[in-house]
């Protein structure tokens, strides 16, 4: 009987450290997946990185919503290739456009299916003096947000599945943020209509620079356990 207890606990501790392990790698690999959607966003390669979305995937930009691969296309092929890349795919000469993604949190789910994720975006772009670049966009920015996204494993491979991207701020890098405000403004038409627009306009416009809001955390606090109150303003100080 103790023999068969200390091979049943043996198996235990095993079946334990094999669940712990596949948490770590699927940490591991939505880590991953995030960050090659950075760079292949650098460098204008719009068809590969729709291939990152899942089919029934959901995309927050600004204040609309896109809802598809389709939806993903118009976002990312019809309206962002056309805007930095000439309608074209790969890097474009005298274009850059850093894509930095820090201080990932990522929470996997109990059935390992599904995953939730926070990165901070931090973006330097602009054109060389020898190219035109689009109006009412600086020739030198900033740019810096957060992503609260959700994550889904197909077939064994993880796809994002909801992408929530939080615009915070932008600058003119001549200015400076003390002197600058947002250049890209809220949408105001929807597919079909726009051809390259949102299924849908969300109710309420998030408010960016120089207004101040808190994107709500997936996470509950880590020492006290509570999550964050779905009902949360934005904490902003007047």
């Amino acid at each position: 009987m103790a023999d068969a207890d200390a091979i049943r606990a043996l198996q235990d501790r095993i079946e334990a450290l094999e669940g712990r392990t596949r948490t770590l790698e699927d940490i591991h690999a939505v880590r991953s997946l995030q960050f090659k959607y950075g760079y292949y966003f650098d460098v204008c390669l719009y068809e590969q990185l729709v291939e990152l979305f899942a089919e029934d995937c959901e995309l927050k930009f600004l204040n609309g919503i896109y809802r598809g691969k389709a939806g993903a296309r118009r976002l990312y092929c019809d309206w962002l290739r056309e805007l930095w890349a000439e309608g074209r795919d790969g890097p474009r000469y005298g274009l850059m456009y850093e894509h930095l993604q820090l201080q990932d949190v990522i929470d996997i789910a109990p059935d390992g299916l599904t995953a939730k994720g926070r990165f901070r975006g931090v973006m330097m772009g602009g054109w060389h003096e020898s190219m035109p670049n689009p109006p009412a966009v600086p020739s030198q920015m900033w740019e810096a947000g957060v992503y609260e996204n959700q994550y889904k494993k197909v077939d064994g491979v993880w796809r994002i599945w909801r992408f929530d991207y939080n615009m915070l701020w932008q600058a003119d890098y001549e200015k400076g943020w003390a002197h600058s405000e947002v250049h890209l403004k809220p949408l105001t038409r929807t597919f079909p209509d726009d051809p390259k627009g949102p299924d849908e306009l969300t109710a309420d416009t998030p408010q960016a620079w120089p207004h101040t809001r808190i994107v709500p955390f997936h996470y509950p606090h880590p020492v006290t356990g509570q999550s964050w109150p779905k009902d949360r303003g934005s904490g902003e100080l007047k």
